[in-house]
């Protein structure tokens, strides 16, 4: 399991030292009740882990475009994107093949012209994700995407390039596929964009890497499964007492997710969308900051230790010691630099993460560490487990609803309208 510590003292006794002890016990009684409700029913999201009745599309999907395409492009937006990109990343750590995945997910001219000019319309197969299936974005790039398919593709073999993933029912994208003859897979209407990694929309990307669906989803169980048995002590519930507390008491509005390997890179986008979009409400909510070790130790460290103190710091550490290249013996290592000599460089990013929570921690910062045991599918289906329960079970602190998303609405009204205003 995913494990997490906060120095050498356990977490009660470091709120009592910072004057939050009886608030966080509080809190953190609030948040396990909050999780024994949720036992009685399962948000959709947590429901994904046991499923086994999608693997057969997931697989039709993935033989289908075996041996036929080059490059996959995955368009989608928010949700529908960023689980699959934080999914994915997993696969150049591991034995993983398959065809090359583009996730052009920002609408971008740019970005869309360069994909164009140097993709193959016949060996390019195309992904377009949305619960909705009215996403603008997304149906922008999808049928800019099928005028450039058919420079290439005849119109009988057109079917064959496009997958979609959207909900039932008259959808825009929905009848368009159907109009293709595409195949087209069903989006859970219980499971919202930002919470649907573990649903085709993160797991066919996944599959087409070669990664293991029922992997990522185990480890998702297991997470799930130890919460639920021991909702007092379980680390999403303490997460959560965590980051309400310290805003509640002490005004700290900013969360920092700092993992220890570029592998994690694009999860700590995924979670920023996770935690803003479902705790911004009502005046309500803290800002995610993305920060990845041991780069951002030129960068950002100087503002956490030197800085306000209105933060809380997540560092994730990976296996480390022992792996990679070892540093060699050299003359440029004269001059104070020779501790690194013999060290593999998984040794040094293993030791600076220590000492970055140390140094926190004697500044008076509040780190979690938390620590995984390896770098799989298991593993990581378990790190995104844990922090949807942890959001979900903060915005049942907060009083809000972790699932909707009313303030982006205003923008895309007057999108529409702009738009329809140009000649």
């Amino acid at each position: 399991m995913i494990r997490s510590s906060y120095g050498e003292k356990a977490l009660p006794a470091v709120m009592d030292d910072h004057g939050l002890s009886d608030a966080f016990t509080h809190n953190r009684q609030r948040a396990a009740d909050g999780l024994t409700a949720m036992e009685h029913s399962l948000p959709g999201f947590a429901r994904q882990c046991g499923r086994m009745d999608d693997l057969p599309d997931m697989e039709t999907v993935r033989d289908r475009l075996a041996g036929t395409f080059d490059d996959i492009l995955v368009f989608g937006t928010g949700g529908s994107s960023l689980g699959g990109q934080a999914a994915t990343a997993l696969a150049r750590y591991g034995d993983a093949g398959g065809p090359r995945l583009h996730f052009p997910d920002s609408l971008d001219p740019y970005e869309m012209d360069r994909l164009f000019s140097s993709l193959t319309p016949q060996k390019t197969h195309i992904l377009a994700i949305s619960k909705s299936g009215g996403t603008a974005e997304t149906l922008a790039q999808l049928l800019t995407a099928r005028a450039w398919i058919d420079t290439g593709v005849p119109l009988e073999k057109i079917g064959r390039h496009f997958t979609f993933i959207t909900e039932p029912g008259d959808r825009p994208l929905r009848r368009y596929g159907e109009g293709l003859g595409c195949m087209i897979i069903d989006h859970p209407s219980d499971v919202g964009g930002r919470f649907s990694v573990l649903t085709a929309v993160g797991m066919v990307p996944a599959m087409l890497s070669g990664l293991s669906v029922t992997g990522f989803r185990d480890g998702a169980r297991a997470v799930l499964d130890d919460a639920l048995a021991n909702p007092g002590s379980a680390a999403p519930v303490e997460g959560a007492a965590l980051a309400y507390t310290l805003a509640a008491e002490r005004n700290i509005g900013t969360v920092v997710l700092m993992p220890y390997a570029d592998v994690l890179r694009a999860f700590t986008r995924w979670h920023g969308q996770l935690w803003a979009e479902s705790l911004g409400k009502d005046g309500l909510g803290s800002t995610p900051v993305r920060a990845i070790g041991p780069v951002d130790q030129h960068s950002q460290l100087q503002l956490y230790v030197d800085g306000p103190d209105d933060k809380f710091y997540t560092l994730i550490g990976v296996p480390g010691h022992g792996r990679g290249p070892a540093v060699p013996h050299a003359p440029a290592l004269d001059n104070g630099l020779d501790y690194m000599a013999g060290k593999t460089i998984g040794d040094i990013v293993a030791c600076q993460t220590r000492a970055t929570a140390e140094t926190l921690r004697k500044r008076g910062r509040i780190v979690r560490m938390m620590t995984m045991e390896a770098m799989d599918e298991r593993w990581l289906g378990g790190l995104f487990m844990h922090f949807m329960l942890e959001t979900v079970l903060t915005a049942h602190l907060m009083g809000i609803n972790a699932y909707d998303q009313p303030g982006v609405e205003d923008s895309k009204v007057l999108t529409r309208r702009y738009l329809c205003e140009l000649e």
